[in-house]
């Protein structure tokens, strides 16, 4: 399927996880993907991975938290692409901080990364985005509806990303833009694979939560987030789409 034939996608996160199994799937279908990362080594990887076409990548190394990097780095984007079609807001941080431990510190990062750099992205596209197709998909979590012990900042920033999708789909929905959140559970990636909980800590919960389908690919969000970016979706805008294996059902 080319769903994405000649389509311009500007992806962020897509060194590594859900970001790069989200650029190489809609270079597949044949979009032209503009992949903006923290990591230069992890572009290279996934600019590598996706030579066989059938569309193309360019790469470019950004820190979405850095508002004069965003504003840049959309610059660059619609430069390279000739405009952009879809925007999909993949970049993000997470960590596992009891609440007596968390930092003022703590929370502005992940808020910055997760929160601030989803926004900045979405305004500075907004102005190219194509009135009645342009599409925005943000990557939010399961955490921002679902309660998690230790993850009190985490799921406070992707609820952020949560709600702001949600009025950022009413507020354009008269351009005819789409915006749909994608909420993924248990992912195997980079980002949730650092984090080990300290042993004096209850972690019984965890072991109560059981997703039926156990935990996801990347590739398997990636399906999600190209559905949702595709015409295939073109009657769904302002809906969160949880995809977390039936571990909350």
């Amino acid at each position: 399927m080319n769903r994405f034939d000649g389509v311009k996608v500007l992806v962020t996160g897509a060194g590594s996880g859900i970001g790069r199994a989200t650029a190489l799937r809609l270079v597949s279908e044949g979009a032209a993907v503009f992949a903006v990362d923290l990591s230069r080594e992890g572009l290279a990887e996934t600019a590598s991975a996706s030579a066989s076409g059938p569309g193309r990548i360019v790469g470019r190394v950004a820190d979405v938290a850095d508002e004069g990097a965003v504003i840049a780095t959309v610059d660059a984007a619609v430069a390279e692409l000739g405009g952009i079609d879809v925007l999909v807001n993949v970049a993000g941080m997470h960590r596992t901080t009891p609440i007596g431990r968390l930092t003022v510190a703590d929370m502005k990062r992940l808020f910055a990364v997760n929160t601030i750099g989803t926004a900045l992205f979405c305004r500075e596209a907004l102005p190219h985005l194509p009135d009645g197709s342009g599409v925005i998909v943000n990557v939010a979590s399961s955490a921002a509806s679902h309660g998690n012990p230790y993850m009190t900042a985490y799921a406070a920033s992707k609820g952020a990303v949560l709600g702001f999708s949600l009025s950022l789909a009413a507020e354009v929905a008269h351009r005819g833009i789409r915006v749909v959140p994608v909420s993924p559970g248990s992912v195997a990636t980079p980002l949730a694979g650092p984090q080990v909980l300290p042993p004096d800590l209850d972690t019984s919960y965890y072991g109560r939560i059981r997703a039926p389908f156990g935990t996801a690919e990347p590739e398997q969000i990636a399906g999600v987030i190209a559905f949702a970016a595709s015409r295939d979706a073109a009657y769904l805008t302002g809906a969160e789409l949880r995809a977390d294996g039936g571990s909350h059902i």
